[in-house]
């Protein structure tokens, strides 16, 4: 068990002949005991700092372990984040791919079968001139024909017809 001031204070040393000065040894101890009583003061109050430096270690111990935690998580949460944003873009991509692919064959279909519906045309109007110029022609080679002369004559004489009828049927 360690000394107290007290234990030094109640010493009692056995006397003999050629002994020490009892006062001086009695200076000397009341000397100790004061330094002594210091020195068991500083050390509670070291151990109290000691203990409270300790709580504060702990403390920031666990705040430094907790952000740790914190930030690997946050790392892992931001991969995540980026590794989806990833797969979403190569996914829209991929669908805006699909639909350009999708719009440039509608495109090249629509553009085959207005081709086709064009050189169908041509062919008609080509077909349409062939016989309108064969119509033409034939108007053409009756109208030069002397064959009008007697029609002109002939309807003249069937105006005459009719005009007769009409007189006659009057009376």
């Amino acid at each position: 068990m360690p000394l107290t001031p007290l234990d030094i204070h109640n010493k009692e040393f056995s006397r003999r002949i050629r002994g020490y000065d009892e006062d001086e040894v009695n200076e000397f101890l009341d000397q100790v005991i004061k330094d002594y009583e210091i020195v068991i003061r500083e050390n509670k109050e070291l151990h109290n700092q000691l203990l409270t430096l300790q709580e504060k270690l702990d403390h920031f111990s666990n705040i430094e372990e907790t952000l740790s935690k914190t930030i690997i998580v946050a790392q892992e949460a931001a991969d995540e984040v980026k590794n989806n944003a990833k797969k979403e873009a190569q996914l829209i991509v991929k669908e805006a791919e699909k639909n350009a692919d999708r719009i440039v064959n509608e495109s090249l279909s629509k553009s085959r079968k207005i081709a086709l519906e064009v050189e169908e045309l041509k062919k008609q109007a080509s077909i349409y001139r062939a016989r309108f110029r064969t119509l033409v022609e034939a108007q053409l080679d009756l109208l030069s024909q002397d064959g009008w002369d007697s029609l002109d004559s002939s309807r003249d004489r069937n105006e005459e017809i009719e005009r007769q009828r009409e007189v006659k049927e009057l009376y």
